[in-house]
């Protein structure tokens, strides 16, 4: 059992650092330049844009993994709740509502971040 725990850990670690290497070389050319409402051509520091989008990486990938695995948790706990005391579903399934808030959060501010760079 904890073999397959293992493994799916180093898969969703995987998977995790893809999308942050995807974010960190798909997005740059999508914001590499900028218009002011003059019409004029604003280019962004190469320097700012690579701690910019690093930074975005690492707040969406690191909320999701801290969803993840507070999900995990609390899932297993309301679980193991519902099954000795069903009438108390909503309250479980409101702690994991909050747990998925986290990825809501690291989410947005992946977007306030790539907005600015």
């Amino acid at each position: 059992m904890d073999e397959k725990k293992e493994f799916k850990r180093k898969v969703v670690f995987r998977m995790l650092m893809l999308i942050m290497v995807l974010l960190l070389f798909a997005v740059p050319s999508i914001f590499a330049q900028q218009t002011t409402e003059e019409g004029t051509l604003i280019t962004v520091d190469p320097e700012v844009q690579k701690f910019g989008l690093i930074a975005a990486a690492l707040a969406f990938g690191l909320g999701a993994l801290g969803a993840g695995m507070a999900i995990s948790r609390v899932g297993a706990a309301a679980m193991g709740a519902i099954g000795e005391k069903p009438e108390i579903a909503g309250q479980a399934l409101i702690f994991i509502a909050l747990a998925e808030g986290l990825v809501v959060f690291g989410f947005i501010t992946a977007l306030m971040i790539l907005g600015k760079v």
